[in-house]
């Protein structure tokens, strides 16, 4: 498996937080069948916690990979912590700058090495004031048209009792449950070989969010609502098209 190809660093860090997360949480696990063992692929969690990176590293690292999440290339410059992102196979990833073409490309080759590389599609922690997801970003899309790697969503419902990011309280105590569940690969076939505009990509992106949506709603046992979109972003959509 994946993780017996650890450098030292990865394992010093599974050493330091897979036991608390085992005492800290109480977990339902399903869907690792989906995670397969070998070859690159993009795995589409949803995002409602800050706590997130850590029950999603779990269940994906119990499933046999090694997850590669996606980190501000400033975090990569900060003494230390940098050099052991470096060598845990993090990957920075420039925003907002012409370097931005440079992060793709890593992701593109952390793909073809095989890896597991995971991006949350909504860009950041949803802002929907239940929860649910909300419209994502193109990113994966993007990355799943340049490299034909299958898409595996990961829906989760839990970590917002580890911290609620609505109140910023974190609870410390035991065996919280969370729940973490992959399905299969999205159907994006339909789109393969087409051109990366901006329509072919945010209907990848629906695409995407809906099933992560469904998804979620089937942990929570209710009727998830039409997808969440932020004001501020959909003035701005406005006047792009008006413009």
């Amino acid at each position: 498996m994946a993780r017996r190809r650890l450098g030292f660093w990865a394992r010093f860090a599974v050493t330091l937080v897979k036991p608390l997360m085992i005492v800290w949480t109480r977990r339902t696990w399903r869907g690792m069948e989906h995670l397969r063992r070998d070859g690159g692929i993009i795995i589409v969690p949803n995002h409602l916690s800050h706590a997130d990176p850590l029950v999603s590293a779990h269940f994906i690292y119990d499933s046999g990979r090694w997850p590669q999440y996606l980190a501000k290339a400033s975090v990569f410059r900060v003494p230390v912590v940098g050099w052991i992102l470096h060598r845990c196979r993090q990957i920075p990833v420039e925003r907002g700058t012409v370097d931005a073409a440079r992060s793709l490309d890593k992701l593109v080759g952390a793909l073809n090495d095989g890896g597991a590389v995971v991006i949350y599609p909504e860009g950041t922690t949803t802002r929907e004031p239940e929860l649910w997801p909300m419209k994502g970003k193109t990113g994966a899309a993007r990355l799943a048209l340049a490299t034909g790697a299958p898409v595996i969503p990961v829906a989760m419902w839990g970590p917002e009792k580890i911290f609620d990011p609505r109140t910023a309280r974190i609870s410390l105590r035991p065996r919280i449950p969370v729940t973490v569940v992959a399905g299969p690969p999205i159907d994006l076939s339909r789109w393969a070989g087409a051109a990366p505009t901006r329509t072919t990509l945010e209907e990848m992106t629906e695409t995407i969010m809906l099933r992560l949506r469904d998804m979620v709603g089937e942990i929570r046992g209710g009727t998830p609502p039409p997808l969440w979109e932020r004001p501020g972003r959909a003035r701005r959509q406005q006047q792009d098209e008006s413009a």
